[in-house]
Parts: structure tokens; C-alpha cells; sequence
């Protein structure tokens, strides 16, 4: 079998998420919104802070009349304003986010003031400024955009949504999912495990990758190989907007994924990138349906499915930014020059930068556990020393902020 030439992986990725199809939105109720993609621009339904208010604790006084002495004749609390309206002369107690009260302009801090009685005076280097008043609006104005569509509600952008005046935020439907492990060496449960076979762990990894991202993740498998068991399990996708298989994608006498897809009618788009680990990965469609076809040994799943399904899961819930960030770090130890595939090593994070763990086989699973992150190695790139800036993707949170 002739097989096709491997593509660059920004390619691969970019004709990946060029298939994905938002599933709509749905609105929810702005705590129930966490880590959701918002599907239309945020914007402000009051100012915020809604009027002056003071920025520390001690007295307001009239913007006018700074240099005292002043006659206390009230208090302004968080939640308790003062009733009247300041005059010359006369001053009130204030805490740190009180409302100023009228005709107040400024506050003098409480370490920079002296009182007798009623009676309040400048400390030797006190001084009552306007710089200390959080002025109305001053965070956002009434109908000011905040938030773009498509960025993701963390907590920050929870509180400033509640802020904004929102009880509930549109955000955009999570798509369904299903995995289906494949392998005759795959044994289903890990404390029944002759030495010719392997615990089926691919299934469950990919699924707790996928969790934050999909609105529901259905595990098939693990599915012998062979044509007719794969077909039976294809067909249990139906309901599904992406389909993920682990194993089976290369090119072996037993690799039946790619036949499979295509007798069950998919279309491939396609099949290997140039990249390490990783290379095997196949990218097929069915109608609205994208089917990802991932290598079997567990580090390349993880790291296709890093590179692949998590962008296409939060671009079909509504990401505008669904890749990883790539982020500089300095090298805590060495690496060999790279040859003609992307590659990716993973590294821990230490105090001195990111340690390559020295494990890099694609079936090393405890040096996956292990990892914070994933180096990328250009294609050709030369030896690099410790001390040297990498380019790397944090694992963490599926690479995204």
C-alpha cells in the first residue's frame, strides 16, 4: 500500500478545526457557566462602582477644603452611606469601599490624621487627596463590551459577569463524544492481565482529557481487532459530533481502522502528520460527524489527542482560541538536535525551567505521568544547553489559560 506523504502538524490542525461546526448555544445561570466558552460579547448592564466610593479607610471631606481642621459629623460604612451632604469645615468617618458621601471629594488615610473628640486635624505629613476616591465608572461604563465571544468563563470572568449585572450568560453547547479503544492485546479490567496483553487504560485517558470539553464522553471498548466488532462499534456512534478510536491507525496487518471507517462510510481527510510521537494520526468525516483515529501507544495518544481533539472539542463548543499556548521557558538540562519530524519531549517544571524526563518512549507511561509539559522541537533544530529558552505547551488545563 502506498502511503500518503505525512503533513506539517499546523496543516493537520488547521484543516481539523476548519471541519468543526459550533453545536448553538444555550444560556445558563453565570455560576453554573465555569470554564464554558461564552457565545456572544459580554456586555455591561450598570457602572461599576455604581458612585464614588472611597479607596481606603479614614475621613471624606469636601474636595475644596483639604487643609482642615474639620468637625466629624458622621460615619459612611460598606452597605451603610451617610444621609446628608458635606459643608465646609465638617467631615466623616469612612471605610474602604464606602460611598462618598455628597459634595465629597476626598479622603484623608487614617494614619495621616489626628482626632480630639469631634474635632480632626492633618498628622505633620498628612494629606486628604481626590486620589483616594474609586471614582463612578471608573472599572466600566453601562454597555461597555467586557468580554469577547468565545473566551473562556474562569473564575475572573465569573465575578466580573455577576459585576456586569448578569444573572445568566449565553455560552456554547458542548458537543457529545465518544472513544473506542481498539486491540486484541487490551485487557478490560487491569487485575485480569495475562503477560501477552496490556491493561486498556487509552479509553479512560482520553475520556478524563476530554471531560472539561464535551458535554458527555461515552466509552466503547475495548474492541477486538477485527472488522466486523469495529463496525458494530461505529455503528453505536450515531448520536456522537466527534468519534475518537485509540489504536489501530497505522500501518500493520492488524491496524483496521482506516478500512473500517471507510466501509462505515467516512471520508478520509487525512492520515499521518509529520510529527513525534504522534505520526500514525488519521482525521476521517461521516456526514457532521469528525472522527479522530489515534495512535495506540498511550504517549502518542495523549499527545495527539492534546494537539487535536481538545482544540476540536473547544472550537465546537464555542473557543475563539482552541489551541494551546505555546510559552517560553528556560532548559533545567540538555537535548539532542532533532531530525525530520516535529517533536515533542516531555519535561517536567523545576525551579531552574523544564527538565526533559529522560523516557521518551512513546509507550512510557510513567514518564507521561510524570510530565508538566511538552517541549517543541522544530524540525532540524540543533542540540540546545541548559540555560537556552524551549517553546513548550503546560499540560495543565488541556494547554489553555
Amino acid at each position: 500500500m502506498s502511503l500518503p506523504e505525512p503533513i506539517p502538524l499546523g496543516e493537520a490542525q488547521a484543516r481539523l478545526l476548519a471541519m468543526a461546526e459550533p453545536r448553538g448555544s444555550e444560556t445558563l445561570p453565570v455560576e453554573a457557566a465555569l470554564g464554558r466558552f461564552l457565545a456572544a460579547e459580554l456586555a455591561a448592564q450598570r457602572d461599576q462602582p455604581a458612585a464614588d466610593l472611597s479607596a481606603m479607610d479614614g475621613y471624606a471631606m469636601r474636595a475644596d477644603d483639604l487643609s482642615g481642621p474639620w468637625k466629624v459629623v458622621g460615619e459612611s460604612a460598606a452597605g451603610h452611606p451617610f444621609a446628608g451632604a458635606l459643608r465646609r469645615g465638617e467631615a466623616i468617618r469612612i471605610s474602604t469601599g464606602a460611598l462618598m458621601p455628597a459634595e465629597g471629594g476626598a479622603v484623608l488615610l487614617q494614619e495621616e490624621a489626628v482626632g480630639e473628640g469631634e474635632r480632626l486635624t492633618l498628622a505633620p505629613a498628612g494629606e486628604a487627596a481626590p486620589r483616594h476616591v474609586r471614582r463612578a465608572g471608573f472599572d466600566f461604563r453601562r454597555g461597555a463590551g467586557l468580554l469577547a465571544g468565545g473566551t473562556r468563563l474562569g473564575p475572573a470572568q465569573i465575578a466580573l459577569a455577576i459585576s456586569a449585572g448578569h444573572a445568566s450568560v449565553p455560552v456554547g453547547q458542548r458537543p457529545a463524544l465518544v472513544v473506542i479503544d481498539s486491540g486484541d492485546e487490551l485487557a478490560e479490567t487491569p487485575e485480569n492481565c495475562p503477560p501477552h496483553r496490556i491493561p486498556a487504560s487509552n479509553g479512560a485517558m482520553l475520556a478524563a482529557m476530554a471531560a472539561p470539553w464535551a458535554g458527555s464522553v461515552m466509552r466503547i471498548g475495548p474492541v477486538r481487532d477485527d472488522l466486523g466488532a469495529l463496525a458494530d462499534a461505529l455503528a453505536r456512534t450515531e448520536g456522537a459530533d466527534v468519534v475518537v478510536t485509540s489504536g489501530g491507525a497505522s500501518v500493520g496487518d492488524h491496524d483496521l481502522v482506516r478500512p473500517a471507517l471507510e466501509a462505515w462510510g467516512a471520508r478520509i481527510d487525512f492520515w499521518r502528520v509529520a510529527m513525534k510521537p504522534g505520526k500514525p494520526l488519521l482525521v476521517a468525516r461521516r456526514g457532521r460527524q469528525i472522527v479522530l483515529g489515534l495512535p495506540g501507544n498511550p504517549v502518542s495518544s495523549y499527545v495527539t489527542a492534546f494537539l487535536f481533539l481538545l482544540p476540536l472539542l473547544r472550537r465546537i463548543a464555542g473557543a475563539a482560541e482552541p489551541l494551546p499556548r505555546l510559552l517560553g521557558f528556560p532548559l533545567a538540562g540538555d537535548l539532542p538536535g532533532v531530525g525530520g519530524r516535529l517533536e515533542f519531549v516531555r519535561a517536567r517544571l523545576d525551579p531552574g525551567g523544564l527538565a526533559p524526563i529522560a523516557q521518551q518512549d512513546s509507550s512510557a507511561l510513567a514518564a507521561l505521568g510524570s510530565a508538566d509539559a511538552l517541549i517543541r522541537r522544530e524540525i532540524g533544530a540543533p542540540a540546545a544547553r541548559a540555560g537556552e529558552m524551549v517553546q513548550a505547551y503546560l499540560l495543565e488545563n488541556g494547554g489553555i489559560a
